[in-house]
Formats: C-alpha cells, sequence, structure tokens
C-alpha cells in the first residue's frame, strides 16, 4: 500500500482546520494546538485514521462489493469525479438526492427511465419524428438525469460503503448510510462529528490539495483491493483447472484398470486350455 508521508500532508495544508469558535468539541481527541484562531489538526492522528480506513476499505473491495464517492461541494468535485472513473466506482457529486440510499428503488426507476431516453435518443427515426419542442424537453430531462444519477447510472445494488469527503455538508447521505448499516469513511474538519461515521479521517476538507492527497490515498487502496480481489479470481481459476485435469487422470486410470483387469480375465480360461492339452 502506497504509504502517505508527514510531509505530504503539511505541504497539502491537511493541518489547517476551522476557527476556534466554529470547532466540534468531539473534533477535541485529533486537534493538536490552537494558532491565530485556528485549530491545527494532528497529522500524527490523520495518519494512523488514512492506514486504518485504507485496510478496511481494501478489504471491502477485494470482496468484490462496491465503494460510493461522495463530494458535491465545488474544490472536491473534480478529482472525486476522475478518481471514482478511474476506479469503475458509483459516485454523486451533483447533489444527494434524498433516499438515495434508503428508496434505492425509487432511484432505480429514475435510472431505468435514463436509460429509455437514451435508447429512444439512439434510434434516430423515433427521435427525428417528435416535434423540436418535445425534442428539447427531451434532451433536457436527459441532460438533468445525467447530471445528478449519472454517476450510480451502473449502480445495480446498494453500495457497500461510502467516501464522504464533507461530513457537515453530506449529512443527509450519512444518515441514511447509518440507518442502513453501511460503513461511511469521511474527511472530517475540526467542524464535523466524527462520530457520525465509522472511519473518520481528520483532515482540512475545504482545501483542494487536502481534499485530492486524501482522496488518492483512498482511491489507491481501492485500486490494490481491485487487483488483489483479479489475482484472487486467477488463483481460484487456475485451482479448478488443476482439480479438473486432476479428476481427469484420476478417471482415465481407473479405466485403464478397468481395461488391464478385463484383459486378464479373458486370457485367463485360454491359458489353463492351453496347460491341460499340453499334459494329454
Amino acid at each position: 500500500m502506497a504509504q502517505v508521508e508527514y510531509k505530504d500532508l503539511l505541504d497539502a495544508g491537511v493541518h489547517f482546520g476551522h476557527l476556534t469558535r466554529k470547532w466540534d468539541p468531539r473534533m477535541a481527541p485529533y486537534i493538536f494546538m490552537e494558532k491565530n484562531g485556528i485549530h491545527i489538526i494532528d497529522l500524527n492522528k490523520t495518519l494512523a485514521s488514512i492506514d486504518e480506513a485504507a485496510a478496511a476499505i481494501k478489504g471491502i473491495v477485494r470482496s468484490g462489493r462496491k465503494v460510493m464517492f461522495v463530494a458535491t461541494k465545488k474544490q472536491a468535485q473534480e478529482i472525486v469525479t476522475e478518481e471514482a472513473r478511474r476506479l469503475k466506482m458509483p459516485y454523486v457529486t451533483d447533489r444527494w438526492l434524498g433516499g438515495m440510499l434508503t428508496n434505492f428503488a425509487t432511484i432505480r426507476k429514475s435510472l431505468k427511465k435514463m436509460q429509455g431516453i437514451e435508447k429512444m435518443m439512439k434510434d434516430e427515426t423515433t427521435y427525428k419524428s417528435l416535434a423540436k419542442r418535445e425534442r428539447l424537453t427531451v434532451t433536457r430531462e436527459k441532460d438533468k438525469l445525467e447530471r445528478v444519477l449519472g454517476g450510480v447510472a451502473d449502480l445495480t445494488r446498494l453500495p457497500a460503503a461510502l467516501f464522504i469527503v464533507d461530513v457537515k455538508r453530506e449529512h443527509i447521505a450519512v444518515a441514511e448510510a447509518k440507518r442502513l448499516g453501511i460503513p461511511v469513511f469521511a474527511m472530517c474538519d475540526t467542524n464535523s462529528n466524527p462520530d457520525e461515521v465509522d472511519f473518520p479521517i481528520p483532515a482540512n476538507d475545504d482545501a483542494y490539495k487536502s481534499i485530492r492527497l486524501i482522496t488518492l490515498a483512498i482511491g489507491k487502496a481501492i485500486e490494490e483491493g481491485l487487483l488483489e480481489r483479479k489475482q484472487d479470481k486467477d488463483d481460484q481459476r487456475l485451482q479448478e483447472e488443476e482439480e479438473a485435469k486432476r479428476a481427469e487422470d484420476v478417471r482415465a486410470a481407473q479405466v485403464e484398470g478397468q481395461l488391464v483387469e478385463a484383459d486378464g480375465e479373458a486370457t485367463g480360461p485360454v491359458a489353463a486350455d492351453q496347460a491341460d492339452e499340453q499334459e494329454d
């Protein structure tokens, strides 16, 4: 696993928290000091949290399940979208629709509607037969659905975990995940409540460099989990092939043994008759 160094966190400004008057007392264990009216995050705690979160999320991905990325704040949208697409994981970066997890069946209906529109637009005969105003309405509806649900278009079941950039901003997503028992990995700034998530990562969730560093660290862990899953599947396939070959060899040996035995039974009486003739 690619290790994030203390210096990397320092250079990215991960240690900068919010103004002391905006802090959440439950973040006290992760705060190192106060400087110029701003809380400074303990980067040693951040390093330990990243390692713990990376190991846990790697295990989830290795088991073949999906991790949903959630980050709707402007400075996080680009990097989170890019990393989620690279890993082929679901993501939400426009806005969180209430019930996206707790009312997943309805979300699936919207996804089917979007797919239906896409299919219709590909059929030139049907699409061109629509009036100009109808085509415009259909196009706008498709764009709206793609903007909101494009990142979860391939999601056929609930994700196994969530990675969230800002706990306070994405409080609805956190609440839905908590209700369904889905583990949450999240960047928690000094104004957040780390008790709301399963794997808090104390870090500056406003600076682009900080968000990028933590997101890439989690992405690297997911990538390693995917590679290990692929290796596990390859090993399993090889083992099955070896077992099948071994079983085939055993069957072949058994058939050969039966043929030898049958041949012995056939030649036995003939040999006995020849011996009787010689005695006569």
